[in-house]
């Protein structure tokens, strides 16, 4: 089922002197199995409402619904634990969360914790292991002892490991270098394939034009428009009032669309979409 956010509001610090009106009348709903980013401004909001799927934070004011979950104001959520390995969430610089001895122990953690026979845990650990890219030389070495990037692996595979629907990524690629960036975004990709429900909170318009089916950008806590990338970042009337950058891809693309190729810029969404769209271009079509 999809995430459905109804006239979402959250207050922090109410009825104090610091009170901030973080959210303001939301409405939402996120597709199953579609990889979905959550774009804006710092300070508009795209953590304080990712963190209402697995109530981290509670409504002040509507609801969220996810599967058979209601998250209100006032509703005890029964089986929370159970809603939290539906929504997995991956926070930003995930690596920081990593504690025990052996990369083993902090992928098996979890699905321990969630009632996994200790026989079937090296063989969960292993797949999701799989799934982000490293094998089972990495069992038994400290995850201090890791590079940057293979942390953040790590890291995800622990969540991987409870096999949450949906998946919840805070600025999963911050803090990597290009490539680490682009390797993560298709094990992103590769795990949507196989039927997850991805949401991500990034600034990286590029990433989020290649790899998102759609977008939804937020301002000052209110929603501004939920629509596929390739249309919102053709759209100069919409980027330009709301401060946003269009990806480098297609600024590249309307130069030449301005000198006068005529390019499909709807059609662009990385190197390879634009070579094609360059060719067709010159070969008239």
């Amino acid at each position: 089922m999809p995430i459905q956010v109804k006239q979402l509001e959250y207050i922090y610090y109410p009825k104090t002197p610091f009170e901030y009106h973080a959210l303001k009348g939301i409405d939402l709903t996120f597709q199953d199995k579609k990889f979905t980013a959550i774009i804006g401004h710092t300070g508009c909001g795209k953590s304080t409402l990712a963190q209402h799927f697995n109530a981290l934070l509670r409504p002040t004011k509507g609801e969220v619904n996810v599967n058979d979950y209601v998250i209100t104001p006032k509703s005890k959520i029964k089986h929370l634990k159970q809603l939290r390995k539906v929504v997995g969430m991956v926070f930003q610089f995930p690596e920081y969360q990593l504690f025990e001895e052996t990369v083993f122990k902090d992928i098996a953690f979890g699905p321990k914790n969630f009632g996994n026979k200790e026989e079937d845990l090296k063989e969960k650990v292993i797949e999701v292991l799989k799934m982000v890219g490293l094998d089972e030389s990495y069992l038994d070495k400290s995850p201090f002892d890791l590079s940057g990037g293979q942390k953040r692996r790590v890291a995800i595979a622990g969540i991987l490991a409870m096999d949450p629907d949906i998946l919840v990524l805070d600025e999963p690629t911050a803090g990597l270098d290009p490539q680490g960036s682009r390797d993560m975004m298709q094990l992103f990709k590769d795990i949507n394939a196989k039927g997850k429900t991805i949401i991500m909170i990034s600034h990286d318009m590029d990433s989020v034009l290649a790899n998102c089916d759609e977008m939804v950008i937020l301002k000052e806590g209110q929603v501004v428009t939920q629509d596929a990338p390739n249309k919102v970042f053709t759209n100069d009337a919409l980027l330009k009032e709301l401060g946003i950058n269009a990806p480098e891809v297609i600024k590249f693309a309307r130069t030449l669309q301005e000198n006068g190729l005529n390019i499909d810029l709807e059609s662009i969404r990385d190197i390879d979409t634009l070579i094609e769209a360059i060719a067709k271009a010159r070969r008239g079509e």
